[in-house]
């Protein structure tokens, strides 16, 4: 059963759950509301129609581009583009009436806004600014008497976007810490309630198996929401100790619960080769013996702790009396009693050690609403080391990728433009629209692929919907005009979640406007999906044609980040646990679950279920389960460094030994297969080579390497696996 709190209190953990931080819901909201007060204030004097759709457009546009985390570089931004946008507005205006020059000026700004992205941030958010404001100037076909109008409107829509972002909305750095927090704990919640089911249920329940696929959804949610925190960390906190603080609680408690979880479904199941979460690994069946008379009777007590666990995490409902510090201390209390269940089976006693170790995790160091670091009695607020990149940038030989991508985004266009015109002289330009927001985020053919088709059927289904809803309200304006907000909210607080969706809410508010104005016909939408289509055509050409990158080359060098990154992870956990000099290890294995990431964004061409190639579909899912599950014994290798007490070591137990050089000596025959079948590099530091200390001969060192070779023997099947997968020859267990 769902253990998660009732009614409106539980809807709205999830909702918070769902958006870490809210910053899908401010930043939807901040559009909305920079849009509203635009049009109010350009209302007073009566602005024609092509002035109010100017400034409206501008206000999104100003809104969502900005995306610099600090206030001062926001407004920075914000001032430089102000005259830049100003400049291009006037340009446009004076070239509206010469189609040919305008489109080819047209074609040349779209590839100096994507050539400046190499600048930085703030010029990809200028460049956006000159596309986007001379689109519009094309779109409503201004003319030059209207430019102090329109200079009104740009500059309305400025303002009104900075006082919506620094007064209005304002989220103030301070805070974001505590509200990334709470939104990790909520999912940490859900995760445990889950958990919780499945260990109600036991093996013989009806609903076992749905069970455990929801235990495993959430846990890769709760994944997403840690990755997305760590990206979003480092730039929002007050100061550099909390923000570290913050990542470190997150990376332990992530890590602690997911082993914890896979420590049940093992004492659940013994039969059952469960060694990850992970989705992308084909499903096990659920089969063992059953239960121990001992581990039966001794089950009800580790429910209990993963209720009080829960309780800890979201620190309510609590019983009367209780505060979360009494949990914590209670949970706390328990740890480092192994030996209490002699008796019980070793799966029941990893349990209850994981257990524990979810437990100090959670009860760990945290931010306080003011931002600052609350730390729970009994628990030292140690300072962590800083989260830094493990593996230096890799730097592509050849073209640069935002010059390749200004190639292929303006031979796109220019392409669009020519089809466009031919299509329908009057609605051209959502074929270029199209093909310069298909390119957004994309590094492959296969990506630009994927991302077309998502926003072709976004927009059928938007056609759909707008004329369905325009059918419905008739010509009533207010009914029309709140829908076309509403579809702009929807469309912003959907960018992150699913392409598809924005696509859905863009041509449901097209739809909205289209009727405001009394212009909406079967016809026009209709041609919304050709140009649409059109556009999808022509980015996919140029992708194909100029300077082409493969979803294979593209990921075949993400694997090899991928690799190096788990590399430098082992060889720096295994030196720790060595007694090797201190130091965060948070931050390679960050820089290993973000290189993770983005090789799974880019396997999405091959992973999707409309792929026609089922092997390839097949042999992708096989790696991404592959990596995944190294990663996940290798973050655990790592959080098992880092939480090892002073003096604990492994020694020199030759079976560490042996499985390291194993890994090492894979990993650089992968690594070298996925660099165009290059020979591994013979490097001394390119293998994984733990420094060899002193033989430890203590019951908590004996503990130590127990759980480093288990990592490594799980690490070095996954590799083994993946060579399998591969077709790469390597060194086979001893």
């Amino acid at each position: 059963m769902e253990r998660g709190r009732p009614g409106w209190a539980g809807f709205r953990e999830r909702f918070v759950a769902s958006d870490p931080g809210l910053i899908r819901l401010l930043s939807a909201l901040s559009t909305v509301c920079a849009v509203l007060l635009t049009l109010g204030v350009l209302a007073v004097p009566h602005a024609p129609v092509p002035i109010l759709v100017t400034g409206a457009l501008t206000a999104m546009v100003s809104t969502v581009a900005v995306t610099e985390p600090r206030p001062r570089d926001q407004a920075l931004t914000l001032a430089a583009g102000v005259p830049v946008s100003l400049a291009i507005v006037a340009a446009g205006t004076t070239l509206t009436p010469y189609r040919v020059v305008a489109d080819v000026v047209f074609v040349l700004l779209i590839f100096a806004a994507i050539y400046i992205r190499r600048l930085g941030p703030r010029a990809t958010t200028l460049g956006v600014f000159a596309f986007q404001l001379f689109f519009v100037t094309q779109f409503v076909g201004t003319r030059v008497e209207q430019l102090p109008q329109l200079v009104l409107a740009v500059t309305v829509a400025f303002g009104s976007s900075a006082l919506v972002r620094f007064a209005v909305l304002r989220s103030p750095p301070e805070r974001t810490p505590t509200k990334l927090d709470r939104a990790f704990r909520l999912r940490l919640a859900l995760v445990l309630d889950a958990l919780i089911e499945v260990a109600e249920g036991g093996p013989e329940a009806p609903r076992a198996e749905r069970a455990v696929d929801d235990l495993r959804r959430r846990t890769a949610r709760l994944h997403a929401g840690a990755l997305l925190i760590q990206r979003r960390l480092g730039t929002g906190a007050p100061d550099r100790r909390t923000d570290a603080t913050l990542q470190h609680s997150v990376a332990q408690a992530e890590t602690a619960v997911e082993r914890l979880a896979i420590t049940v479904l093992r004492l659940l199941w013994p039969g059952a080769d469960i060694d990850t979460l992970t989705r992308h690994r084909a499903k096990l069946p659920l089969i063992g013996s059953a239960l121990a008379a001992r581990d039966a009777e001794v089950l009800p007590t580790l429910i209990a702790e993963l209720r009080a666990l829960r309780l800890a995490v979201t620190s309510g409902p609590l019983p009367a009396g209780a505060d979360t510090g009494d949990v914590c201390h209670r949970l706390l209390g328990l740890r480092g009693d192994d030996e209490r269940s002699p008796d019980v089976s070793p799966a029941m006693r990893d349990a209850f050690r994981c257990s524990g170790e979810l437990a100090r995790a959670v009860c760990g160091p945290r931010p306080d609403a003011a931002g600052r670091t609350w730390t729970p009695p009994g628990r030292m607020n140690a300072e962590p080391g800083p989260a830094v990149d493990a593996v230096p940038g890799q730097v592509g030989a050849g073209v640069r990728p935002t010059t390749r991508t200004a190639l292929q985004v303006a031979t796109g266009s220019a392409l669009a433009i020519v089809g466009g015109e031919l299509l329908s002289p009057q609605r051209w330009y959502w074929a270029v629209f199209t093909c310069w927001v298909v390119y957004i985020s994309t590094a492959s053919t296969g990506d630009v692929l994927v991302r077309g088709y998502r926003r072709l059927v976004g927009t059928v289904a938007g056609v759909v919907a707008g004329l369905a809803l325009a059918a419905l309200i008739g010509d009533a304006p207010w009914p029309a005009f709140a829908l076309a907000i509403l579809s702009v909210f929807g469309m912003y607080y959907t960018t992150a979640v699913s392409y598809m969706l924005m696509s859905f809410f863009v041509t449901t508010m097209i739809g909205m406007l289209y009727t405001l104005l009394h212009a909406l016909t079967p016809g026009v939408l209709v041609v919304r999906i050709e140009e649409t289509a059109l556009g999808i055509a022509c980015g996919l050409a140029a992708a194909a044609l100029v300077l082409p990158v493969g979803t294979r080359q593209h990921t075949d060098r993400l694997l090899r980040e991928v690799l190096e990154r788990l590399r430098v992870v082992l060889t720096q956990s295994l030196a720790r646990l060595y007694g090797g000099p201190g130091g965060s290890l948070l931050g390679p294995a960050r820089a290993l679950d973000s290189a993770l990431d983005d090789l799974r964004v880019a396997m999405q061409p091959l992973i999707t279920p409309a792929s026609p190639f089922r092997s390839r579909r097949r042999t992708a899912l096989a790696v991404l389960g592959l990596l995944e599950t190294a990663a996940f014994h290798t973050r655990g290798l790592a959080t098992a460094a880092e939480l090892a007490p002073a003096g604990v070591h492994i020694g020199a137990d030759p079976r560490v030994e042996e499985e390291a050089r194993r890994i090492g000596r894979n990993l650089a025959a992968l690594i070298g297969q996925a660099a165009d079948g290059a020979p591994p590099e013979r490097d001394s530091g390119s293998a994984v080579q733990p420094r060899v200390g002193e033989s430890g001969e203590r019951a908590e060192d004996a503990i130590a390497t127990l759980r480093a070779l288990r990592h490594l023997r799980s690490v070095d099947a996954s590799i083994q696996g993946l060579a399998r997968t591969l077709n790469t020859p390597v060194n086979g267990g001893s």
